[in-house]
């Protein structure tokens, strides 16, 4: 396996892992029992990625740290993809940007 495919598998599995974990979280909040989703899509996923991560290096160093850098990029993608539009709209930061001033 060259190191171009242990990149692109490295982001795959990044793709999997944290598009997962997006999908996860939004059928987990509506479910009546969101610890089965959580526990089954942390299992599922860390197992797929590291399965994904043993065949894809071979045994070699160069390939297993470029498919994790493949990995971390596809985190970031995932990140800015499925980020809400404009500003941090999260309730801590509204909050903490009209908190009043003390001491």
């Amino acid at each position: 396996m060259s190191e171009t495919l242990a990149w692109v598998a490295g982001v795959l599995l990044g793709g999997i892992f944290f598009g997962g974990l997006w999908w996860t979280v939004r059928k987990g909040v509506l479910s009546k029992q969101p610890a089965l989703w959580f526990l089954g899509s942390i299992v599922l996923r860390m197992s797929v990625t590291l399965v994904g991560f043993y065949f894809v290096s071979c045994g070699h160093w160069e390939r297993l740290l470029l498919s994790v850098v493949g990995f971390l990029m596809a985190s970031l993608f995932i990140a800015r993809l499925t980020r809400s539009g404009g500003e941090d709209s999260s309730p801590t930061r509204q909050e903490a940007s009209h908190a009043p001033y003390s001491r």
